[in-house]
């Protein structure tokens, strides 16, 4: 039963930074037996760069990186899992131009779960600073839009889980 479900279709796990994409990503890719990327290995150099000074990114620069995304969820047409924020609409619009059966699921979470998160990880190239601007920037799904949303404060499995049976 847990393989039909995103067995069939690209995945792009989304939201801001810190909310788990790639762990979540990287355990549904495995629970479904398909291919799983993290979309930070998608950004070019110039983006890293501008993350790690606290600059958040503007449209601009995720073009080219949504682009890149897009291309890798077309190649997988029969499923596959991405990590990606795809933090709003018109991000999500440009990657279902790519591959239009693509699913969302939006992992949710408080400030404090999220900045508790963050700070677990260290070394990563997004600073907590920029946080602020994940948040502002996130368009929830439209009720149009495929997806799900699923809370982070929660274990790995159960998030899962939560997608599962969804």
């Amino acid at each position: 039963m847990a393989a039909a479900r995103g067995a069939w279709h690209p995945l792009v796990v989304m939201g801001v930074s810190g909310s788990g994409k790639s762990t979540i990503g990287a355990a549904l890719s495995q629970r479904l037996g398909v291919p799983f990327a993290d979309g930070d290995d998608f950004h070019p150099e110039a983006n890293i760069a501008k993350m790690s000074r606290g600059e958040p990114l503007d449209d601009d620069d995720r073009w080219p990186w949504l682009e890149r995304i897009g291309d890798w969820l077309a190649e997988h047409p029969e499923g596959g899992v991405m990590s990606c924020s795809a933090l709003k609409r018109k991000y999500r619009d440009q990657l279902r131009g790519h591959a239009p059966a693509t699913e969302f699921v939006l992992l949710e979470g408080s400030r404090e779960v999220i900045e508790r998160r963050q700070a677990s990880r260290p070394g990563h190239f997004m600073p907590a600073s920029l946080l602020t601007s994940q948040f502002a920037t996130l368009e929830p799904l439209g009720p149009d839009e495929r997806g799900v949303v699923l809370d982070v404060d929660q274990s790995v499995e159960a998030i899962v889980d939560g997608y599962l049976g969804s």
